[in-house]
């Protein structure tokens, strides 16, 4: 059930962020060029399992987006609202579909698996 609610909240975390997205008359081009980009962070695996997982986990966790969401708006910075909610929606699409925060272990295991 645990594991349920958390593909759930994925799903709705990416409907909302194209809901904002689409609120805020940003180009769809963008978003599909741009809705993949955080996936770059698997790169640190190239490194060892270690760096790849922590790199990977700060990208795919919500707390830098939402922070500069919350810039963006206080600063009036359209191109920095656009991106943070692309990177919002890219979360919510990896969690929907179960892909999860790493362990240092093995790539494969997610928090996910573990719920």
């Amino acid at each position: 059930m645990t594991k349920f609610l958390l593909h759930i909240e994925g799903l709705f975390v990416l409907l909302i962020s194209v809901y904002f997205y689409g609120q805020i008359d940003g180009s769809w081009w963008i978003f599909f060029l741009c809705l993949l980009i955080p996936d770059i962070s698997m790169l640190g695996y190239m490194i060892n399992n270690a760096i790849g997982s922590t790199i990977y986990n700060i990208v795919h966790s919500y707390v830098i987006p939402l922070t500069l969401i919350i810039f963006s708006v206080n600063l009036q910075q359209d191109l920095m609202l656009t991106l943070s909610l692309i990177w919002i929606a890219h979360i919510g699409m990896d969690r929907t579909v179960g892909y999860g925060l790493k362990y240092p272990s093995n790539p494969k295991n997610t928090h996910l698996q573990k719920a």
